[in-house]
């Protein structure tokens, strides 16, 4: 048996379904063993694009993604979404080609040291020596892939290595393991905080979004009645159309939602931690913080919890329900007032049909056509914010945005993986104009694999975040600025097809026929950002008082 042959079965021992990405010279036998394999490739036509997709599995499946590239500019086009994985906590396995190590002839030809390049950027990374040793490896690189906090890991194949004759062809048995849980004495000292406490919150984040711990939030929540908000990246943990749901903190501070963190005496954080922008500053004297989490609190001039309650989410948040039985000293009414101004503050511009359209009535649009468990995937943009603020979300995962490393050009992938896992649910990509000509390339890919997907271009004609930001600095319009290519005839060309409304009518309805369309619809919208600045810039003086 080949190494190669090998390091194939030991992925399908691990129960991998698909390798995304772009085989080179040196994968050749590595591609000859995957011919006859169960898992099936996804050719991509960017690394970045496999990487994204890659990641995107992981996130939504708890599995590492698989994705594979060659050598050099191969693999140095897997930085960012190793990256993107690793800040993201989004288990994915890299798989890089390599030149022969034994004996080669090319010199230093198209060699860079990958080992070390995805050293910062990984949990793990080794280079293959003996093929021997395959499954080992890729064992040892999916637990840790998956073993909390989750995150990218890399395996190098070099040429000679995934050629020769192995004498080792048994696997490792896959075995889970039980994540601890917290200990009763934390538990106790959380629970008489909670009880303790006069106008407590409970703060969602990232790592809460698991199936057992949002019914174990939800439960939480139902029986003690808690007001509750999310990070951007612990949006739709629960429902969001529950009356005590406060909102998403989409901004650092100055946002409606902030009179009421800055009121709570005590902030329950489940699963948040400091890669995501901080939803809250502390100070020496201010509310109280209790950390839930799979790893302890990293401790900075902003976040220094006075618990931490480490182990298993869904089981702490569990205890929790069970040991908190008097919250008789809890005074709520406050919040109750905020959720008020918040929801219409959030509804203002939502039915407001100018056109070129407001980025408010586009998310309100959205979220009317589709069906609760329908997903949307966003780029990084000033966009994001809309949606993290404005769209509810009522199921997990129907928001896929990316809050860690917030890069450009992972929207189209991470939606063409959503619907490549879903096929039966609707599934959007929204992108700026300027990340979706960063992997728009994947458009081929999509309609290759005759994929189903709506894409929404928001089509300002230039890096709008970013002169938002400049204009809230006082500075001068300069460099941000660029020409967009005609959408439609672009999407054509793939083989998709292209739309151009309007209208805000019109884009209603071509919206509504395009999600119940087959193929790929790209969507070319014109999006207003002038109220950017009035909004989100200027201190929120209509906070509730």
């Amino acid at each position: 048996m080949k190494a190669s042959d090998l390091f194939i079965n030991a992925l399908e021992n691990e129960g991998v379904e698909y390798i995304f990405g772009i085989p080179g010279e040196e994968n050749l036998d590595f591609l000859d063993s995957l011919k006859n394999s169960s898992i099936k490739l996804i050719l991509t036509r960017h690394e970045q694009g496999a990487g994204f997709m890659a990641a995107t599995y992981g996130r939504l499946t708890g599995k590492p993604g698989v994705c594979l590239a060659t050598l050099g500019p191969g693999a140095t086009n897997f930085t960012t979404p190793a990256a993107y994985a690793q800040l993201g906590a989004m288990p994915m396995m890299m798989i890089t080609g390599q030149k022969p190590i034994k004996q080669s002839k090319q010199g230093r030809f198209q060699i860079v040291d990958i080992i070390e390049l995805m050293r910062p950027i990984t949990k793990y990374t080794k280079q293959i020596v003996d093929g021997n040793r395959i499954p080992a490896m890729v064992r040892e690189a999916f637990r840790v892939a998956m073993e909390e906090r989750p995150g990218a890991v890399h395996l190098e194949l070099p040429e000679d290595i995934a050629a020769e004759e192995v004498t080792v062809e048994r696997v490792f048995e896959v075995v889970e393991s039980r994540r601890p849980v917290a200990d009763h004495i934390t538990i106790t000292k959380a629970t008489q905080m909670i009880e303790q406490a006069k106008m407590p919150l409970l703060l969602i984040g990232a790592a809460a979004n698991r199936k057992r711990t949002s019914i174990a939030l939800s439960e939480f929540i139902h029986k003690t009645d808690i007001p509750f908000f999310s990070t951007q990246m612990g949006k739709g943990v629960v429902d969001e159309r529950h009356s005590n749901f406060m909102g998403t903190a989409a901004l650092s501070s100055d946002d409606f939602i902030h009179a009421a963190i800055d009121s709570a005496d005590l902030i329950i954080n489940v699963g948040h931690d400091i890669i995501e922008k901080p939803p809250f500053f502390m100070h020496e004297d201010g509310t109280k913080v209790i950390h839930i989490n799979f790893f302890p609190a990293e401790i900075d001039d902003v976040y220094f919890p006075q618990l931490v309650i480490v182990g298993d989410i869904a089981d702490t948040v569990q205890q929790l329900s069970l040991a908190v039985t008097n919250v008789s000293n809890w005074d709520l009414s406050y919040f109750g007032q905020v959720n008020k101004n918040v929801e219409s503050h959030l509804s203002k511009y939502s039915n407001d049909n100018r056109f070129p359209i407001l980025p408010q009535r586009l998310v309100h649009i959205v979220r009317e056509l589709l069906p609760d468990d329908g997903i949307v995937t966003l780029d990084n943009g000033v966009y994001k914010i809309w949606f993290a603020r404005n769209y509810p979300c009522y199921q997990p995962n129907t928001l896929l945005l990316d809050n860690a490393l917030a890069t450009m050009g992972a929207g189209l992938p991470s939606a063409m993986l959503a619907k490549i896992l879903n096929p039966k649910l609707k599934v959007i990509s929204v992108n700026g104009d300027g990340g979706f000509m960063m992997n728009s390339q994947e458009l081929e890919t999509a309609v290759r694999l005759q994929i189903d997907l709506v894409v929404i271009i928001l089509n300002d004609s230039a890096y709008g975040m970013i002169k938002w930001k400049q204009e809230g600095m006082g500075l001068d319009n300069f460099g941000l600025d660029y020409q967009n290519p005609d959408f439609i005839q672009y999407a054509e060309s793939f083989g998709a097809i292209g739309h151009r409304p309007e209208s805000d009518k019109e884009f209603s309805n071509i919206l509504e026929e395009s999600i119940n369309s087959k193929g790929v619809h790209v969507i070319d919208l014109v999006v207003d950002y002038s109220l950017n600045h009035s909004i989100l810039n200027v201190l929120l003086k209509e906070k509730t008082k």
